[in-house]
């Protein structure tokens, strides 16, 4: 039976975005439609939500979930680095407020042939879109010289022992290609004996390195904040539920940059550059979900979320 996705840090995420009737919002990456669900019933009764996501199959699933909403709700299909022209697309020119989720969906990981988890027999795909034409797993695993995959294992799964997963999969091209995720589970279990004894299973960070790689997540990231800095209104709200500390880190670093302004050197007397500040940041630190949600959705237990609000008088 296939799992149903469970919206994480719920409360907190639409506490942030200060949903209210008359509002309009974005989800920008809609997945189910668990969080465009609630900001719908949040902003009734005029409120409207844009939802997007990359996964054709989402958009499907949350376009039939969200149907009673009738024209209160637009689902799009596209990539939220291209906000911008989506909520052009959409007949808006700016928004109240922002969310992005960045975790994989549980259907998504659930679904072997989409090929997300090591746990799961399936061809190495990892499209969160599959009509997109990108290189897929497959082609990267198969294809990637050793510098490349250098790059792939540290840069994108924070991999320290690269070089023994690297070696295995190299090896093993001599023999012939490396078709499923279990087949590459396999190698890299074998390639890092006793790595069971870690909390996560050895292949855990071969496959999410893989996954940005794929789908080149953190390019989009960086596109997307920007993005939706750019149509929020003043006073408009931005809140990013991420999963891992690559993710995070550059939240929090556009976050940072965007409430300083200008950047001149420490040792000028007078600003140069003529950057004003465009956020606020209202966390300083992320939130993390409650002991109580990590209980009854384990899914939840590595999210944190950065919450940000454009300052009044930015365009």
């Amino acid at each position: 039976m296939q799992k149903k996705h469970r919206p994480v840090m719920r409360e907190e995420s639409l506490s942030m975005l200060n949903i209210r009737p008359g509002g309009l919002y974005v989800d920008s990456t809609l997945g189910d439609g668990g969080h465009a669900e609630i900001m719908l019933k949040k902003s009734s009764p005029d409120g409207m939500v844009i939802g997007i996501d990359r996964d054709p199959e989402a958009v499907a699933r949350a376009s039939e979930r969200l149907s009673p909403f009738r024209n209160r709700v637009r689902v799009m299909q596209g990539n939220f680095r291209d906000l911008c022209r989506l909520i052009r697309e959409a007949g808006f020119d700016s928004v109240d407020g922002v969310l992005m989720d960045l975790g994989v969906s549980m259907i998504q990981v659930a679904t072997p042939l989409r090929g997300f988890s090591f746990m799961l027999d399936g061809p190495l795909d990892m499209r969160m879109n599959p009509e997109e034409p990108v290189p897929t797993a497959y082609d990267l695993v198969n294809g990637a010289g050793i510098d490349e995959l250098r790059k792939i294992l540290v840069e994108y799964g924070e991999e320290k022992r690269w070089r023994p997963v690297a070696g295995a999969i190299l090896k093993a091209r001599e023999k012939g290609p490396i078709r499923t995720t279990r087949e590459l589970a396999g190698l890299i279990e074998k390639a890092l004996p006793g790595a069971r004894r870690y909390r996560i299973h050895p292949a855990t960070r071969t496959f999410q390195a893989l996954r940005i790689a794929v789908n080149d997540e953190l390019n989009a990231l960086r596109k997307g904040i920007e993005a939706a800095v750019k149509i929020l209104k003043s006073g408009g709200r931005l809140c990013v539920i991420s999963f891992h500390s690559l993710e995070d880190r550059i939240v929090k670093q556009f976050f940072r940059e965007l409430e300083k302004g200008c950047t001149c050197p420490p040792d000028m007397p007078v600003c140069a550059c003529g950057k004003l500040p465009v956020l606020r940041r209202m966390t300083k630190k992320p939130l993390f979900p409650s002991p109580q949600e990590v209980k009854g959705n384990p899914w939840a237990r590595s999210a944190r979320l950065r919450a940000a609000e454009k300052i009044e008088g930015q365009p």
